[in-house]
C-alpha cells in the first residue's frame, strides 16, 4: 500500500520552527515525509550570490577573482521503519536533504555523521504513523486481523512475544502503565488463560480476547481494545524510554536560539514532554533559605509555548487523528 502521511499541525511546525533559508534542521520522526519535505521548501539550497574581492600583489598588479560564498540549508531525516525511508527518500530527493534509518534518541551520532554538531530547530512527531497504523500486514490495528506484530523498526520483540511470554504481572503493569487500562486484571488474565490453550498470533485473535474481558456495560463508547493495543505496542517499541532519552539528545544538539518541537498523541507522552521542558528552564535549585546562590545553574531554555498547541476545528474535520495531537516548543538560551 502506499506510504501516506497526512502531517498534523503543519502550520503551526512550520511557524514553530522559525525556519531560517540556511539553518540546519532535523526531523527526528520522518514518517512519510510530510512535515520534512515542507521544511525542506523553505531552505536555501546550492550556492549563493557570487561576490568579487579585488587583491592586489606584490608587484602592485590588480587582480580580481569571483568567490562564491556558501550559505545553504541542510535537513535530516531520521526513522526507525526503514520503510519509512525508502518512501521519505523519494519524496526528498529534490532537496539537499538525508534520511537514516535510525532511532530519534540517535540522532547525536546520526548527525554526527553528516558532519552536523548544532542544529537551529528539530521536530518530533511521536506515535505511529497513519501507515503503520492503517496496514494490516504491520499488526498495529485492532480494526483488522493480522500477524500480531507492532514492530515500528520491523525487528526485535513482538506483540506476539509480549502476550504470550511476559508474566501475567508484566501485562498487568504495561496495561495499567501504558494503556492507563482500569481493567487490566481482567484483560491479563484472559490473556493468558487463553494462551494456555494456543499461543495468540493475530490481531483479531488478541482483540476478541480482549472484548470479552471487557465489562459490557462500559463498551459503549470507545473500543474497549484501543488502550491495550496502545499499551502492547508502547512496551513492544520501547516508546517512553526513546522518548526521554531523545528529547534529552536534541535539546543538547540545539544551537543557542534554536527550537525543539515535539508533537504527542496521548497523555503519558506529553506529561513526560512538559516535565522535561520545564526542567530546562529551571535556573538556581539552592534551598530557598540561602542568602545567596552557590549552586550556580541557570536556566537552559524558555517556552515559547506556555500551554501546548492543539489542531484547529477545520483540521480535525479534514484529519480526525489531528484530534488527539498537542505540540509544546522549547527555545534553547545562551
Amino acid at each position: 500500500m502506499e506510504f501516506s502521511h497526512e502531517p498534523v499541525l503543519l502550520q503551526e511546525v512550520i511557524n514553530g520552527l522559525n525556519i531560517q533559508p540556511g539553518g540546519t534542521y532535523i526531523d527526528g520522526t520522518c514518517g512519510g515525509a510530510g512535515h520534512s519535505v515542507e521544511i525542506a521548501k523553505r531552505l536555501k539550497y546550492g550556492r549563493s550570490d557570487s561576490v568579487t574581492p579585488i587583491t592586489i600583489s606584490s608587484d602592485g598588479k590588480i587582480s580580481e577573482e569571483t568567490v562564491e560564498e556558501t550559505n545553504i540549508g541542510f535537513l535530516i531525516g531520521i526513522d526507525r521503519d526503514p520503510d519509512a525511508v525508502k518512501i521519505a527518500e523519494k519524496r526528498l530527493e529534490p532537496y539537499d536533504a538525508v534520511v537514516a534509518n535510525g532511532n530519534f534518541d540517535e540522532m547525536t551520532e546520526i548527525a554526527a555523521r553528516y558532519e552536523v554538531f548544532a542544529a537551529d530547530g528539530i521536530l518530533l512527531d511521536l506515535g505511529v504513523s497513519s501507515y503503520q497504523l492503517d496496514n494490516p500486514e504491520r499488526g498495529f490495528s485492532y480494526h483488522n486481523d493480522a500477524p500480531l506484530d507492532m514492530r515500528m523498526s520491523k525487528s526485535g520483540l513482538s506483540a506476539a512475544d509480549v502476550v504470550n511470554t511476559y508474566p501475567i504481572e508484566e501485562i498487568i503493569r504495561i496495561l495499567r502503565d501504558y494503556g492507563e487500562e482500569r481493567f487490566a486484571f481482567r484483560i491479563a488474565e484472559a490473556i493468558v488463560t487463553a494462551r494456555e490453550e494456543k499461543l495468540i498470533e493475530t490481531t483479531g485473535e488478541l482483540a476478541e480476547i480482549v472484548a470479552n474481558a471487557y465489562p459490557a456495560r462500559f463498551r459503549r463508547d470507545k473500543n474497549p481494545c484501543r488502550k491495550t493495543f496502545q499499551a502492547i505496542r508502547m512496551e513492544v517499541n520501547g516508546e517512553l524510554d526513546h522518548v526521554a532519552n531523545g528529547i534529552g539528545a536534541a535539546f543538547e544538539l540545539l544551537k543557542p536560539g534554536g527550537r525543539l518541537l515535539v508533537i504527542t498523541f496521548h497523555s503519558l507522552e506529553d506529561r513526560l514532554v512538559k516535565r522535561r521542558f520545564v526542567s530546562f528552564t529551571k535556573g538556581c535549585t539552592c534551598p530557598p533559605d540561602f542568602p545567596e546562590c552557590v549552586c550556580g545553574k541557570t536556566a537552559q531554555g524558555a517556552l515559547v509555548t506556555r500551554k501546548p498547541i492543539v489542531a484547529s476545528s477545520d483540521e480535525i474535520a479534514k484529519n480526525n487523528r489531528s484530534r488527539s495531537a498537542k505540540l509544546r516548543i522549547i527555545e534553547k538560551l545562551a
